[in-house]
């Protein structure tokens, strides 16, 4: 298993050795640092975090300053842990440099990422309600919800509406994992990874690459 943090630089597209065209996402992976090492011995379990893109110090608070300078480190915009289901092969020690190089052997990946905000969503947009007639003395109503009473409130016990209830309201900003993305080709000179399909976030949003946990 192998993760980087990364940024999507965009949608391309290519095409394969047969001359088929495939959708492609290239993302800037890496490189990036190590700037803490945990074990079972001091902290319970095994696992490394992981920084990616400098920040100035004076954008960081005292403690992440010094936190980046035990490691030998800039302070760093996005970071994030990775922990190991068992005792890593390799002995990692803050200050050491991933790239894309870990994806050498890998065929498919798992991308997590933000997904775009789409602000105040209605019901149909929002959970894909089909709406109300569009004719035949609907007024108004075409995009309502539709009843909450009933089975949408908690009769006889608070009143309120059932949590869950699909409602409007705000849309997007998740945390999104999309899986199984074919590994097209990897530039480790510019550190790019281009996987095939769209990963989720709009382009500049950053994003966690991690071999695939169950591939195809």
């Amino acid at each position: 298993m192998a993760m980087l943090l990364g940024k999507k630089v965009g949608m391309t597209r290519v095409y394969d050795e047969s001359g088929e065209l495939i959708p492609v996402t290239v993302i800037e992976a890496g490189p990036c640092t190590i700037t803490q090492v945990k074990t079972t011995e001091t902290d319970g379990y095994d696992a490394i975090q992981v920084g990616f893109e400098d920040v100035k110090p004076s954008r960081r608070k005292r403690p992440q300053v010094g936190h980046a300078k035990k490691a030998g480190t800039a302070p760093k915009k996005f970071v994030r842990e990775y922990r190991f289901s068992d005792k890593p092969e390799k002995e990692y020690q803050p200050g050491d440099s991933l790239t894309v190089a870990v994806f050498a052997d890998t065929k498919y990946v798992d991308v997590t990422g933000t997904s775009k905000g789409k602000g105040t969503a209605g019901v149909m947009k929002r959970h894909g309600f089909g709406g109300f007639s569009a004719s035949h003395g609907t007024e108004r109503r075409h995009r309502a919800p539709g009843s909450q009473s009933g089975y949408g409130t908690n009769r006889g016990w608070s009143g309120g509406i059932k949590k869950g209830k699909r409602m409007g309201g705000h849309m997007g900003t998740d945390r999104v994992t999309t899986k199984n993305h074919s590994l097209v080709s990897i530039d480790e000179e510019k550190n790019l990874l281009v996987v095939k399909g769209a990963v989720p976030g709009p382009a500049g949003g950053y994003c966690i690459v991690r071999t695939a946990k169950r591939p195809q």
